[in-house]
């Protein structure tokens, strides 16, 4: 099976939406964005989730920080790399603001409340998805790989990513690639809007 990685273009952000909020549910009824935009159902919050990797604020959620990995001319699987000083969460709010949702910030606190410090000289991992039916065929690898590469010709030494509490199959696949644990983070008012104790950071040299 031959594995295509390029970097998306506007016309991906249906799949980007589909991606986006397969991996902020994570095995969960609901996630993140199901929480910002809790007035909407399914299908408007993927397209309020199709305007936000459009806007001119560049959040994590832009179109331009993801790669896509395509099968047979098939889009199969997404993973997303942001620089946190660019992408700060003031962005992320300004993106939202953009799509016309001004009540984002209360729906962020739980997020916020669970965070962690990061260094703004780390690259940051998030969205790493693929489609059912296309797992362990080396779509995830293929994505890391790419993204490691273009991340070192920028200087990069270390990547992380911030993944749920529970995700078990998601830090399974980072572990897999390579990432190693380097905090966690138990908050009740996440596990209380989750389902969920809190957040892990994981990490990798390279």
């Amino acid at each position: 099976m031959s594995i295509k990685i390029r970097k998306a273009v506007v016309g991906d952000a249906p799949f980007l939406a589909q991606m986006i909020l397969q991996s902020s549910r994570a095995g969960k009824k609901e996630g993140l964005f199901d929480l910002i935009f809790s007035e909407c159902d399914e299908v408007d919050i993927l397209k309020k989730l199709e305007a936000l990797t459009q806007t001119n604020a560049r959040s994590h959620c832009q179109f331009n920080n993801f790669l896509i990995a395509e099968v047979d001319g098939k889009s199969v699987g997404t993973l997303c790399s942001y620089e946190p000083r660019i992408s700060t969460k003031q962005t992320f709010l300004q993106a939202l603001q953009e799509i016309g949702c001004d009540t984002a910030q209360d729906s962020l606190e739980p997020l916020y409340e669970c965070d962690f410090e990061l260094n703004k000289r780390t690259l940051m991992f998030d969205f790493m998805e693929e489609l059912e039916g296309f797992i362990d065929v080396g779509v995830l690898k293929a994505l890391m790989q790419k993204s490691l590469l273009s991340a070192r010709l920028k200087g990069y030494r270390i990547a992380q990513s911030i993944v749920e509490i529970g995700a078990l199959d998601t830090i399974m696949y980072y572990k897999k690639l390579g990432f190693k644990e380097v905090q966690t983070k138990e908050c009740e008012l996440y596990k209380e809007k989750f389902g969920r104790p809190g957040l892990t950071l994981l990490a990798i040299e390279f």
